[in-house]
């Protein structure tokens, strides 16, 4: 059961309505542009989303997996690119607050909290994606830190985050440190190329003798990849699975909005039973994951040993059907639905992005069925 305290309600009823005035007319404009622009992200900042996953006693909201669920949808129904920022931002939170010093915490939470500093997760390189053990920047160990050099690609929110938390590879074993924008011997290179969430701001930062203070390990070498890139990457998978139902129920909401006004051979078209059919398996495919991602939020509130087995199928379920849906709606649009300035379109390449960020369709497949080998035709529930 979708559970949310009052407080939780209010908060969402006016980030409901800041997604619906601000942000939903607008989405694809900011495709076009590649680019969010800079008083939205203001606005965004102020209405407190960012401070979801940031403990109250460092200015957050505090609050549980299944209300940060619910905002994810709220904003994915109207941009996926914007609500990409909660990602990424979420995930620097959540590890902060969860593996570093009291001192790491008092330092950089309340800003991330405010939404005076907006963090992004830098983890992916040219030669690791979904292989995350095969990264390579490299962490020379001195005396005054660590001397960092190597490239991160495919960062969301790269041009403009504050903050970075950033992957990379010690004596030790991998390690994790937070990385301002404004570091010597760190450039960011926006990357305006990809087909998918294209208003992300995606970059790729370059690291040539960075020296990052041993301040800013967060966690010890050797546990940045088992530790405190697993557990964000939670965080992330979640989020993706909400942002890609909430593509579903765009979609949804578009080619029924469509298909009752549209008339083709002297009817609407939802009269006609093909068109009827597609329309039926989005409205029963958007339910299955919603209902998905409420689970995959109430196990991991419960703290279940279930919960990853729970995310892994939200996302799988909900990013595939995002994309079977969007390419419907784009069949029933027809070539209105091709057009740049259409929202069909920018679903479908934003849908694509859902099935390949944060585990792959085929990554999913593989650990799923890997949940089940020992104990096939069983479905754990906490």
């Amino acid at each position: 059961m979708w559970v949310l305290t009052m407080e939780k309600n209010l908060f969402l009823d006016g980030f409901r309505e800041f997604v619906d005035t601000q942000v939903v007319a607008y989405a694809t404009k900011w495709d076009i542009a590649g680019e969010i622009p800079e008083n939205v992200i203001r606005d965004f900042c102020g209405t407190g989303c960012l401070s979801m996953l940031v403990p109250c006693d460092y200015g957050g909201l505090g609050s549980n997996m299944m209300s940060f669920g619910e905002a994810n949808i709220v904003l994915g129904r109207g941009c996926s690119s914007l609500r990409s920022v909660l990602t990424v931002h979420s995930m620097v939170c959540s590890a902060i607050a969860r593996w570093g010093k009291p001192t790491q915490k008092q330092r950089w939470l309340p800003h991330l909290a405010s939404g005076e500093s907006i963090g992004a997760f830098a983890l992916s390189e040219p030669e690791a994606g979904s292989d995350i053990s095969s990264i390579k920047l490299d962490a020379a160990e001195q005396d005054d830190g660590y001397l960092l050099n190597g490239v991160k690609t495919w960062i969301t929110f790269g041009q403009r985050a504050d903050l970075f938390l950033c992957f990379a590879q010690t004596k030790a074993g991998p390690a994790a440190f937070v990385v301002p924008r404004d570091s010597d011997g760190l450039t960011i290179v926006p990357i305006r190329s990809m087909t998918g969430t294209k208003a992300s701001m995606l970059a790729r930062l370059e690291f040539s003798d960075c020296l990052i203070p041993t301040d800013n390990l967060i966690g010890r070498p050797g546990f940045g990849l088992t530790t405190v890139a697993a557990s964000a990457l939670e965080i992330g998978r979640y989020s993706v699975a909400c942002g890609s139902a909430a593509i579903l129920q765009a979609c949804s909401e578009g080619a029924f909005d469509h298909a009752r006004t549209r008339r083709q051979f002297g009817v609407i078209l939802l009269e006609h039973q093909l068109i009827a059919a597609k329309l039926s398996s989005m409205a029963t495919n958007l339910q299955a994951a919603i209902l998905l991602c409420h689970e995959a939020g109430r196990q991991m509130d419960s703290k279940s040993e279930n919960s990853s087995q729970a995310i892994w199928m939200a996302k799988y379920f909900s990013s595939t059907r995002a994309f079977e849906a969007a390419g419907d709606y784009i069949q029933i649009m027809g070539a209105q639905g091709l057009d740049e300035q259409a929202d069909a379109q920018r679903h479908l390449r934003d849908a694509k992005v859902t099935e390949i960020i944060e585990g792959s369709t085929q990554l999913q497949e593989i650990s799923i069925a890997n949940m089940f080998q020992n104990r096939p035709g069983v479905i754990s529930h906490a």
